[in-house]
């Protein structure tokens, strides 16, 4: 790795399968000290791979590092002993500890690194859609939504593949020919689960952070129907932005670039 090596605990802990069990606990780490810019993150994560945890690591603003550790008790208890001690280059000041609840990663990622722009646009045609737009490898992978996205992870949305939009359109908002478009949502993402993208997408199953001003939190694309317009499921993860109350297709309707509704 680069800038030098970091020790890791030994310990006698089987790693999980992937995906956190009814067993499973978590729990939300603040790490303070010099801890960012020290490959503190990319130690945590081998570390974590090590003993069988499921999460993510990410820097804070603040300076701190900020860790989400699942699955069975001794690796998260193990995980929580390395964070206490650190990589070598690092200097632990305080780490403080809150039990929360297990969102069911498939993984141990580190977050906060863009994969690139979403948008989300709301679209009068033929029929009332919303159309969700990843970027990947220079062009925009498209989804139509007709009922738009959902922050209620037991709610699944239909979502129809449809062909890939050139960058230049996630800006467009106007009239057209079927009625009118605007921009509902925009942000960057961080992809996420156990296979890298695109070849996550190829196979049926790609899971994705938000960063939006409406859409935030994991979301998860899950294919059901191939065929020329593929159909798939798209998911609100159970994570710490998930709001089963929430609906903001009805109540947030306004252009995050304009401040105009499609109406």
């Amino acid at each position: 790795m680069p800038g030098g090596s970091f020790r890791r605990l030994r310990c006698s802990v089987v790693p999980l399968e992937r995906g956190a069990g009814k067993d499973a606990i978590a729990v939300r780490a603040t790490v303070r000290g010099r801890v960012q810019g020290v490959f503190f993150r990319e130690a945590t994560r081998a570390q974590a791979l090590e003993l069988g945890a499921l999460g993510w690591v990410r820097n804070a603003e603040d300076g701190s590092v900020l860790v989400h550790a699942e699955g069975a008790e001794a690796a998260v208890e193990a995980l929580l002993a390395f964070l206490r001690e650190g990589p070598p280059a690092a200097s632990i000041d305080d780490v403080e500890v809150e039990r929360v609840k297990p969102e069911g990663h498939e993984q141990f990622a580190i977050r906060g690194v863009s994969a690139g722009a979403f948008v989300v646009q709301e679209h009068q045609a033929t029929a009332h859609h919303f159309d969700l737009r990843l970027e990947v490898e220079g062009a925009m992978r498209s989804w139509a939504v007709p009922k738009g996205p959902s922050m209620d992870p037991a709610v699944k949305r239909l979502a129809i593949q449809v062909e890939d939009h050139d960058m230049a359109h996630n800006s467009f908002e106007g009239p057209t020919d079927g009625g009118g478009v605007i921009v509902w949502d925009r942000g960057s993402y961080e992809q996420g689960g156990r296979v890298p993208w695109p070849e996550a997408l190829e196979r049926g199953h790609a899971v994705f952070v938000l960063h939006g001003e409406k859409l935030r939190g994991g979301f998860a694309l899950q294919r059901t129907r191939p065929a020329a317009k593929p159909q798939w499921l798209l998911i609100k993860r159970r994570d710490e932005e998930a709001d089963a109350e929430a609906d903001p297709v009805r109540t947030q309707p306004e252009s995050v670039k304009t401040g105009r509704t499609l109406a």
